[in-house]
C-alpha cells in the first residue's frame, strides 16, 4: 500500500513538472527567437500551465463520424499511462518501487508506447493521421535498434540491469568522460525517440496537418502531449543516470543533483529545438541504419573486448 502511495505521488509530481515544462518551452522559444513567452496570466504567466490544462479539458470534445470509436478514446489513455509506468525506475532512497531489472523495463515499455500513436493515427480513420502514425512507427522502430545497443553497452560496463547500480559505479567519475561518443549517439537518439523538433515527422505541421493528432482536440489532444512531454523528462533524467550519475553520498542526498542534471538535459532538448530546422525523413533513416548503427555495434565491441583484456 505505501510503494502504491509513493508511486502515485511520483506520478502527480511528474504531471505537475510537465505542465512547467512546457511552459519553460515556450518562454525558451520566445527568447531564442527574440520575443516573449507567455507572460499576461498571472505573475510572469507562472499559472499559464493551469489556465491552458483548464481550457483544454473544458472545451467541447469533436467527435468525428467516421472514427474507430474504442481504440479511438483508449489511445491517448495508454500513451500517457505507459509513459507514467516508466517514472517507476526511479532511483530513490524512499520508499518506491525500483526494479532490479530496470533496464529491461525501461526498454519493455518504451517499446510499447509506440502502439499509442499507432492506435491514435489508425482509429482517427484519416489518411493524415494514418501517415502520421505511420512515420512515428518506422521512426521509432529505427531508433530503439541504437537505443538497444547504446543500453547494451551501459549494462556489459556496469555489469547490472538496476539503475540504482549506476549511480553508485558513478561515485568517482561519470561514464560520459569514457563513453563520450557514445552519449552524442544516445542524446540524438532519444529526441527522435521522443518526437522532437528537429524529428518531429510524426507531426510534421507543413505537410501532414499536425499528423496523427489531427483529429483531435480537448482532453484527447491534452492527454497525447503530456504524455510526449513526460517522456521527455523520462529520457532526460534516464540520460542524466546512464553518463552524469553518481555521488559518493546515499541516493536520498543526491536526489538534488539528479534533477538538475535531469532540468540541464531536458533544457536542451528545449535548445535544440529552437536552433534546428527539421530534418529530411530520407535523411533521418540513413543516420540511424548507416551511421548510428555500426557505430553502436562498434563501441559495444570496444567494451566487451576492454573488459575481456582486463579481466572482467
Amino acid at each position: 500500500m505505501v510503494c502504491f502511495i509513493s508511486f502515485l505521488l511520483a506520478d502527480v509530481f511528474l504531471l505537475i513538472c510537465v505542465a512547467f515544462y512546457t511552459l519553460l518551452e515556450r518562454k525558451v522559444l520566445g527568447y531564442i527567437q527574440l520575443r516573449k513567452g507567455p507572460n499576461k496570466v498571472g505573475i510572469m504567466g507562472l499559472p499559464q500551465p493551469l489556465a491552458d490544462a483548464v481550457k483544454l479539458f473544458t472545451k467541447e470534445q469533436a467527435k468525428p463520424t467516421l472514427i474507430n470509436q474504442w481504440p479511438y478514446v483508449f489511445a491517448p489513455i495508454i500513451s500517457l499511462f505507459l509513459s507514467l509506468s516508466i517514472w517507476s525506475i526511479y532511483p530513490s532512497s524512499s520508499v518506491h518501487l525500483y526494479f532490479s531489472f530496470g533496464v529491461l523495463f525501461f526498454l519493455c515499455l518504451s517499446s510499447l508506447s509506440v502502439y499509442g500513436t499507432l492506435v491514435a493515427g489508425w482509429a482517427s480513420n484519416s489518411k493524415y493521421a494514418l501517415l502520421g502514425a505511420l512515420r512515428a512507427v518506422a521512426q521509432t522502430i529505427s531508433y530503439e535498434v541504437s537505443m538497444v545497443l547504446v543500453l547494451l553497452s551501459g549494462v556489459f560496463l556496469v555489469g547490472s540491469f538496476n539503475f540504482v547500480d549506476y549511480v553508485f559505479f558513478q561515485e568517482t567519475f561519470w561514464v560520459f568522460f569514457i563513453a563520450y561518443p557514445i552519449s552524442l549517439v544516445w542524446v540524438v537518439t532519444t529526441i527522435a525517440e521522443t518526437n522532437r523538433a528537429p524529428f518531429d515527422f510524426a507531426e510534421g505541421e507543413s505537410e501532414l496537418v499536425s499528423g496523427f493528432n489531427v483529429e483531435y482536440s480537448s482532453g484527447g489532444f491534452a492527454l497525447i502531449f503530456m504524455a510526449e512531454y513526460a517522456s521527455i523528462l523520462i529520457m532526460s533524467m534516464i540520460s542524466s543516470i546512464l553518463f552524469f550519475g553518481g555521488s559518493s553520498m546515499l541516493l536520498l542526498s543526491m536526489d538534488m543533483f539528479l534533477i538538475l542534471k535531469t532540468f540541464l538535459v531536458a533544457f536542451f532538448f528545449l535548445w535544440v529545438r529552437g536552433s534546428l530546422p527539421r530534418l529530411r525523413y530520407d535523411l533521418l533513416m540513413d543516420l540511424t541504419w548507416k551511421s548510428y548503427l555500426p557505430f553502436s555495434l562498434g563501441f559495444l565491441f570496444f567494451i566487451l573486448c576492454l573488459l575481456l583484456l582486463l579481466g572482467f
